[in-house]
């Protein structure tokens, strides 16, 4: 079985080697199509890791308590100008929330403000300042580069410190340890800084864009700005306990929530209650079509390169009839001709293969400089990228490999 195999590939190599451009042009549509295979796969399979990352940050089985619903359009059922006359998620609601509800094991309230932030004679345009509540931290976790996040005390006493995002940190000092314990100014007011958030990066989701922000404690944020509009976008985030599923979570707070805004049994809901999991479902969705794209385009480019070493493969046979005559007159099986000429297909279709693969290692190297996330080529999608090459190469020699092994050795030494 090896001699066989090795002599297959062997025999692949020299018809490569003596018929160059026959071999060339029919092996570019399996190229091709292998390179459509994996450069799509790859590239829309890290792309939906990246979202999907993005939206794990929002909070695994959280819950986000606001006046708009995410992706709700005016479609008649509940107007636009509706939406618009909800009251606002408000500080104190937080206390209720942990009273009533016994399936939240984290409550915390958000909101935020755009300014810009002077450090010396430097100045950094549309920050984003953020006040958050003292939970916030454990339902999006926030990872410190340098320095710490907020203390107890630091939210209760509503101390005018500050934890600055990466990328501004970078922009005044240089370095994220240079920030620690310098001193920057917005709206009037100076804060110490404290922490630097991680490099998050940019981001495909709807997340929050921490590189290019200020975070601040909740009481000191509400010493500066009014809470009472629409300004801050503020909304409360309510995490499940483990082994809670959301939706049982958004059915308590439903009902925790009409309570708080002392909601008549006639009167409709006037808070929305949103669960992140959705845009998971919609993420995963889109990808799905989109890889079917890849698959149709990938799917042409392999039946053109299957009809092309299908060509070679007539081609072997008749140049090699004498040859199979001779095999078969001093003993050689049908069976061993009829698996000796498929695997030489297939070792064809995996010489094509591995040009394609080739190819997307090329662009891979020139999209990772220029996309803001990583294309991952998994080991998952090279194996079923060659798994095809084989099957490929099966079904395209399996009829001359059959008119070779059927083949009377008697007439087959007498051809020329």
């Amino acid at each position: 079985m090896l001699n066989i195999l090795w002599n297959s590939f062997k025999m692949s190599l020299g018809e490569l080697k003596n018929n160059k451009l026959r071999s060339a042009l029919s092996l570019t549509g399996v190229a091709f199509g292998i390179f459509c295979i994996i450069s799509v796969l790859a590239t829309v399979n890290s792309l939906e890791y990246k979202i999907q990352s993005d939206i794990t940050a929002l909070g695994t089985n959280t819950i986000y308590i606001d006046k708009w619903e995410y992706g709700a359009g005016d479609n008649g059922d509940y107007p636009w100008w509706k939406f618009v006359n909800r009251p606002i998620p408000e500080y104190n609601e937080i206390k209720y929330i942990k009273q009533r509800s016994s399936l939240a094991e984290n409550v915390a309230y958000f909101t935020q403000n755009y300014t810009k932030l002077d450090y010396g004679n430097s100045e950094l345009q549309g920050v984003n300042i953020y006040g958050v509540s003292n939970e916030y931290n454990d339902i999006q976790t926030i990872d410190i580069a340098a320095g710490n996040y907020f203390s107890e005390g630091d939210f209760t006493r509503g101390t005018p410190v500050a934890v600055i995002g990466y990328n501004n940190a970078e922009q005044f000092f240089g370095t994220p340890e240079r920030a620690i314990g310098k001193q920057v100014t917005f709206d009037g007011h100076r804060v110490t800084i404290i922490g630097v958030v991680q490099k998050q990066g940019q981001g495909f989701g709807p997340g929050f864009d921490y590189d290019h922000s200020l975070l601040l404690s909740y009481y000191y944020y509400a010493s500066i700005y009014a809470i009472n509009n629409d300004n801050g976008n503020p909304f409360i985030l309510v995490k499940a306990k483990p082994n809670v599923p959301s939706g049982a979570l958004t059915d308590e707070l439903k009902g925790v929530m009409r309570q708080i805004r002392r909601l008549s049994p006639k009167e409709d809901d006037n808070f929305a209650l949103n669960d992140v999991s959705f845009m998971t479902e919609a993420v995963s969705g889109f990808f799905g079509t989109v890889d079917a794209g890849g698959w149709a385009i990938a799917g042409l480019s392999l039946i053109v390169g299957a009809f092309g070493v299908a060509n070679i493969m007539f081609v072997t046979v008749r140049e090699r009839t004498s040859q199979i005559g001779l095999k078969k007159a001093i003993g050689a099986k049908s069976r061993t001709i009829l698996l000796e000429f498929l695997l030489e297909s297939a070792f064809l279709c995996v010489i094509g293969g591995f040009i394609g693969l080739l190819m997307v290692w090329g662009l891979s190297a020139i999209l990772n400089v220029v996309l803001p996330f990583p294309i991952i080529i998994s080991y998952n999608i090279v194996l079923l990228a060659f798994s095809i090459c084989v099957i490929l190469g099966i079904l395209s020699g399996i009829i001359p490999a059959t008119i070779a092994a059927r083949m009377n050795p008697v007439d087959a030494i007498r051809s020329k």
